[in-house]
């Protein structure tokens, strides 16, 4: 077999064992090292020492010296070299502080004043009660960035009442499943600190370009809630007063104050210091991973055993986030030394695509990835394999950045693999179905779609805000 057939079957192979359920950094790991093994294979290196020694050399002499030759395969210094580059990798860094912001922020007993609050806040709109979900889902999202706790938290807090209050189960898990999403496209976006660490975008560009999008994606979601609950009142009804009760203006305004403004202001100032230039987004994320310090301690939620769990799950998610980054590396330098990439730069190249063609291409099979993987594993490990094709298309980084963000919105709510759905049916009541709730999700999964043809139509929803930043 030639260089590039190896790379290939390596590939394929990685694929399969990745559908077998080993785990994904260690086995990028270790077909990288064991691919690269051979690669970079040179006896002449390896056992020159050996091939030195003397009729006089000692058995353990001899052994001792054919082992270092056996491990001074140059694949070692690839693997040493890049771990130290993850490790020390400044883009990173932000990642365990919004984190641990996130963390810290779930823990604080946010959500169901947020909730609670929005509920009265809206009590005339159409559908109120899944418009003030939504938000809540939006807006504690952006403050986490993680789908799981999001969706968890809020089947929790916000589908018990919308059953209670006569909404269509479908309807209301659909709701929660798609708002719990978000957090992965509003920035700050610890999904796009990892796109910006595996393509070299910066990521305060990144941050720019996907607010517009969001909001966009948020803006549909509404829409779509609103519209319906007028077309067709039955799955939505209006609260009563005994399910919602009038409150005085004043009162309202001080629940607003109280539950709204501080979480909204920790975001705001998150992100605006990183969008006008006033901190880098590590020191940002400091600022929010402090901020969510001082909301907790403020609602009276800061426990040594809610900090310690923060903490637990900073690190076990940054050491997963990191070694994927270091599996990644390894295995993509292999692949392409052996000549992979190559190969598919000339086999899409054959296509004859057109720029668009390309981009609906590369969507679509992420968009596949997205039912077997996590997201993290499709940043990491497979579009590095799209962005050299990117410069041949005239294609940039940063608008295929975000396309691929709002594509990965779809990874969360397509059946069969609807991870966001799995979340709630964890939690949900025994009488709300799987089926039901694949069923609410649909309609969501279709405002995604629109939202990318959208941008596929006016790019300026994405370049607006970079631009008028940051210029050209």
């Amino acid at each position: 077999m030639t260089d590039p057939q190896i790379a290939l079957m390596m590939l394929g192979l990685f694929i399969f064992m990745v559908f077998l359920g080993f785990p994904i950094a260690f086995t990028l790991m270790a077909m990288g090292i064991g691919f690269g093994y051979y690669a970079y294979f040179d006896p002449s290196r390896m056992w020159r020492s050996y091939f030195r020694l003397d009729e006089m050399a000692s058995t353990w002499e001899s052994i001792s010296l054919w082992v270092d030759g056996l491990f001074n395969n140059r694949i070692f210094d690839l693997f040493i070299n890049q771990t130290y580059t993850v490790m020390a990798n400044e883009v990173l860094t932000a990642v365990p502080l919004f984190l641990f912001m996130g963390y810290i922020v779930e823990r604080a007993n946010i959500v169901d004043r947020l909730f609670s609050t929005l509920n009265l806040a809206s009590k005339r709109i159409p559908g109120s009660m899944g418009v003030a979900a939504l938000i809540t889902c939006a807006l504690f999202a952006t403050a986490t960035g993680i789908v799981g706790a999001v969706v968890t938290l809020m089947g929790l807090l916000a589908l018990p009442a919308m059953l209670k209050a006569r909404y269509d189960p479908a309807f209301a898990s659909g709701i929660i499943c798609a708002g719990g999403t978000l957090g992965i496209l509003i920035p700050p976006s610890i999904m796009l600190i990892v796109y910006a660490a595996a393509s070299g975008v910066s990521i305060v560009k990144l941050y720019a370009g996907a607010l517009l999008p969001g909001f966009t994606l948020v803006g549909l979601y509404l829409v779509y809630i609103v519209g319906r609950s007028l077309l067709q009142p039955s799955v939505a009804p209006r609260p009563t007063d005994e399910e919602v009760p009038d409150v005085p203006m004043g009162r309202l305004l001080f629940l607003i104050a109280t539950s709204f403004f501080p979480l909204a202001f920790l975001i705001i100032a998150v992100l605006g210091s990183i969008l006008f230039g006033l901190a880098t987004p590590t020191e940002a994320a400091s600022i929010g991973a402090l901020g969510g310090i001082a909301l907790a301690i403020a609602y009276g939620a800061m426990t040594w055993q809610r900090l310690r769990e923060s903490v637990y799950l900073t690190v076990r998610t940054t050491a997963m986030v990191c070694w994927l980054f270091v599996g990644s590396y390894v295995f993509s330098s292999v692949f392409s030394y052996l000549g992979g990439e190559q190969i598919i730069s000339e086999f899409v190249m054959g296509l004859d695509l057109t720029p668009l063609q390309f981009l609906l291409l590369a969507q679509l099979i992420i968009f596949l990835l997205g039912w077997p993987l996590e997201w993290s594993e499709i940043i990491i490990i497979f579009v590095p394999i799209f962005l050299p094709l990117l410069a041949i298309f005239d294609i940039d980084p940063l608008f295929f950045g975000i396309l691929v963000a709002l594509n990965l919105q779809t990874s969360f709510l397509t059946p069969p693999m609807a991870m966001s759905a799995y979340y709630l049916k964890g939690i949900a009541p025994p009488e709300v179905k799987l089926t039901q709730i694949f069923t609410g999700v649909m309609p969501f999964l279709f405002m995604v779609f629109l939202c990318m043809a959208l941008m596929y139509t006016f790019p300026q929803i994405v370049y607006y805000l970079p631009e008028r930043f940051y210029g050209n």
